[in-house]
């Protein structure tokens, strides 16, 4: 708030508080001595005929009505200030809105199952143990290619996927024909499998459903 808005606003509330405010005379309790009761009426009388003696001649609605127009100046440009700083403390919040947003109307296999050739594809559930189709890597961020009837051979390693992922025709350099498996692998990771598996039982492959969509 500005210096001059608090010293016009101070100067105001003085100026009502000099016209308008009134002392407010004590009550007499019930249980008091007869004789203050008589005293405390003659001090109301009193402070009442000083009031109005002491009667504004400006009308109270012209000093309200200027006291109502600064406040509200006032709360209006506290509101402007406020709207800033929460655009500057959280810039980010309408791009992670749109990104989720984005996101939105596809479906995801849970729990998440692999399978062999054999098994049909598709988002996996508790009833329906079908083998995801959309997985990504979590941790080289890679989408996880798939080979039917193919498993990897035993001379597969780290190395071999990091330098020919995602190359499709160089990875089948190191695939063994089998009928009914399904060869899976990312760029940091390769597994083969015949029966549906789920993958919370195979912890050292870091792979989620990306999203299906419908």
């Amino acid at each position: 708030m500005a210096d001059d808005e608090e010293e016009d606003l101070d100067e105001l509330l003085d100026e009502v508080e000099k016209r308008f405010c009134r002392n407010v005379s004590v009550t007499c309790s019930a249980r008091a001595d007869p004789s203050e009761v008589g005293k405390c009426g003659k001090d109301s009388e009193g402070q009442r005929k000083h009031n109005r003696a002491t009667a504004p001649d400006q009308p109270v609605s012209s000093v309200a009505d200027d006291i109502d127009a600064l406040l509200e100046e006032l709360l209006e440009e506290d509101s402007s200030d406020s709207s800033q700083r929460k655009t500057q403390q959280f810039p980010e919040g309408t791009q992670v809105e749109k990104k989720l947003s984005s996101q939105s109307g596809g479906r995801k296999c849970f729990p998440v199952f692999v399978g062999g050739s054999s098994v049909t594809s598709g988002v996996g559930t508790p009833t329906s143990k079908r083998s995801c189709d959309q997985l990504r890597c979590t941790s080289c961020d890679f989408r996880v290619l798939t080979f039917d009837d193919c498993e990897w051979d035993s001379s597969c390693d780290y190395l071999f996927l990091r330098n020919n992922m995602p190359d499709r025709q160089k990875l089948r350099a190191r695939l063994k024909k089998r009928r009914g498996v399904r060869a899976f692998a990312c760029q940091c990771s390769w597994f083969s499998t015949t029966e549906p598996t789920d993958l919370r039982d195979r912890a050292e492959l870091r792979w989620v459903c990306g999203n299906h969509r419908d």
